[in-house]
């Protein structure tokens, strides 16, 4: 069954006009278009109030400032405070965002349904994608699947746990050798522990040990 109320979450109107034509293609009535975040939560929030919940979100990720201030200010912000008011909701990010740091935590932390890259022919993703969110599955397109694949393609050992649950706890990396040779733990030498933590940071696409370690604490492998 497709859905029956549903809210849009866009500041730009050429793109929301587009998303409409789509619902409306698919026989999705009246949904509510709005400019900014706040509205948008207010709207769900008077869905819920009034017993008429919102069946599914279609929100962007990024807004531009304007003379009108919000409180919340990307669609990732409006995510997470949509998903607390009403967890049930379906969510669908449409954005031309492509960098795997922003769209992964999405998909596995923030429990999105779906996410579509604005891109050509993506009138015909979006198609697919609400087909998919109405008959209880997700969908991401190609360049989201492509991230959460290369972000999965490590694999972490004991060694590899071990050394970044170090630098996690503070301990700075020029002392870790002093940790692991106490503790029996080859390799224990500081180039070693270099030259792994480099190898982690290109195959995951990192520059620096914070993000690296954000990433670990995010997917709990520390």
């Amino acid at each position: 069954m497709m859905f029956e109320r549903v809210l849009i979450a866009e500041d730009h109107e050429n793109t929301s006009l587009s998303v409409q034509t789509v619902l409306k293609e698919l026989g999705v009535k009246d949904p509510k278009y709005v400019f900014y975040c706040d509205d948008a939560l207010a709207w769900i929030q008077k869905g819920l109030k009034t017993a008429q919940p919102y069946d599914l979100l279609i929100t962007d990720l990024s807004f531009e400032e304007d003379h009108n201030i919000q409180k919340i200010t990307d669609g990732t912000a409006l995510i997470k405070a949509a998903k607390d008011q009403q967890p049930g909701l379906k969510i669908l990010v449409f954005s031309a965002e492509g960098r795997a740091d922003v769209i992964d935590p999405l998909i596995k932390n923030l429990g999105i349904n779906a996410y579509v890259r604005k891109a050509r022919q993506d009138a015909k993703e979006l198609k697919v994608a609400l087909e998919a969110i109405s008959n209880g599955k997700r969908y991401f397109s190609v360049p989201a699947r492509r991230n959460l694949h290369e972000r999965n393609s490590y694999n972490f050992d004991t060694y590899d746990t071990t050394v970044i649950a170090l630098l996690a706890g503070g301990m700075k990396q020029k002392d870790i050798p002093e940790y692991l040779k106490k503790n029996s733990i080859k390799p224990g030498g500081l180039s070693s522990v270099e030259k792994r933590l480099n190898l982690i940071k290109d195959v995951l696409g990192f520059s620096t040990n914070e993000q690296l370690i954000a990433y670990c604490k995010d997917y709990r492998i520390i």
